[in-house]
C-alpha cells in the first residue's frame, strides 16, 4: 500500500538522483524512472513525480528561468540542495548510492539506471573501480544529456549516439568535480574532441572561441562549415546545470584563450 509518510533522506536522495538524469519536461508520474522509484519506495507515482518538482522549485537556474515547482519543498529538500550546491560531487555520490540501494532490494544492480551504456561490462570479469568508473562517467553523461535536452550546445546536432558529455575540465585535473553537472558541455563527437585539444573554447560570457588553425583562409569547406562558424556565436543554454565561469575560464586559459 502507498505510504503517505515523510520523506527519509534516502528517498529523497533517490528521487534527487532521478531529478538529476531526466529533463525538466519529463518530471511527470507517467515516466518509467519516476514509476520504477514509485514501486522500489512503496509511493504513488504521483507522489514521486510531485518530489521531483518539489526539487526542481528549489533548483536556481530552474528559478532564474522562471518556471516553478509546486511550492511545497521540504526542509529536508532544502537541506539537500544547499548541501550539493556546496559540494557537488559528495551529494551524487551519495545520491546515486540511495538509488543503488533501492535497486539492489529489488534484485537488480545498483546501476541499473545506466546499464544500457554499459553492455560490455561482464559480472564477475570486470574490477569493481573499473564498473565504478564507467557507471560514473555513464551517469555523468545522463545528466548533461538531460539539461541540454540532447542537443549540441555549438552545433545544434540532436543525434543522442553522436553526442558527447564533455567535461570541462577534465576527469584527470580535478578529482573533486568529476561528477559536477556545472563541469560539462553537451557537445557533438566533432566539436567534443575540437574542445577537448583546444582547437575551441567557450569563455565564461558563454561566448565560443576558435582558433587560428580552424579559422585559417586555407581550412577546408568543412571545417569552416561545422566549426570556424562557431566562432563569436553564444553557446545553447542548458535548462538545467549552467556551465560555471570558474571551469570555463581554466579551460580558456590552458589554451590560451585568456
Amino acid at each position: 500500500m502507498p505510504r503517505s509518510t515523510n520523506w527519509t533522506r534516502n528517498e529523497t536522495l533517490a528521487a534527487f538522483h532521478i531529478y538529476l538524469q531526466l529533463p525538466f519536461g519529463q518530471l511527470h508520474r507517467n515516466q518509467p524512472r519516476i514509476v520504477q522509484l514509485s514501486q522500489w519506495i512503496g509511493r504513488t507515482a504521483s507522489a514521486v513525480a510531485m518530489k521531483l518538482v518539489n526539487l526542481a522549485s528549489l533548483d536556481p537556474q530552474i528559478v532564474a528561468s522562471g518556471r516553478r515547482g509546486m511550492g511545497n519543498a521540504s526542509t529536508l529538500d532544502k537541506h539537500i540542495w544547499d548541501e550539493f550546491l556546496a559540494a557537488n560531487d559528495p551529494v551524487i555520490s551519495e545520491a546515486a548510492a540511495s538509488f543503488g540501494h533501492y535497486a539492489a532490494q529489488n534484485g537488480l544492480p545498483p546501476y541499473v539506471d545506466v546499464i544500457d551504456e554499459m553492455p560490455d561490462i561482464e559480472e564477475g570479469k570486470t574490477s569493481l573501480a573499473l564498473v565504478q568508473v564507467r557507471v560514473n562517467q555513464a551517469r555523468f553523461r545522463r545528466a548533461i544529456l538531460a539539461s541540454y535536452n540532447a542537443t549540441c550546445c555549438m552545433s545544434g546536432l540532436r543525434v543522442p549516439k553522436l553526442l558527447v558529455a564533455s567535461h570541462i575540465v577534465p576527469w584527470s585535473m580535478d578529482a573533486q568535480n568529476r561528477l559536477n553537472p556545472s563541469n560539462g558541455l553537451c557537445l557533438s563527437a566533432l566539436h567534443d574532441r575540437a574542445y577537448d585539444i583546444g582547437l575551441m573554447t567557450v569563455l565564461p560570457d558563454l561566448t565560443i572561441r576558435v582558433s587560428k588553425d580552424l579559422k585559417d583562409a586555407s581550412a577546408d569547406a568543412f571545417t569552416h562549415a561545422t566549426l570556424a562558424v562557431c566562432d563569436g556565436q553564444t553557446i545553447k543554454q542548458p535548462e538545467r546545470f549552467r556551465p560555471a565561469p570558474d571551469f570555463l575560464t581554466a579551460h580558456a586559459k590552458r589554451f590560451g584563450y585568456l
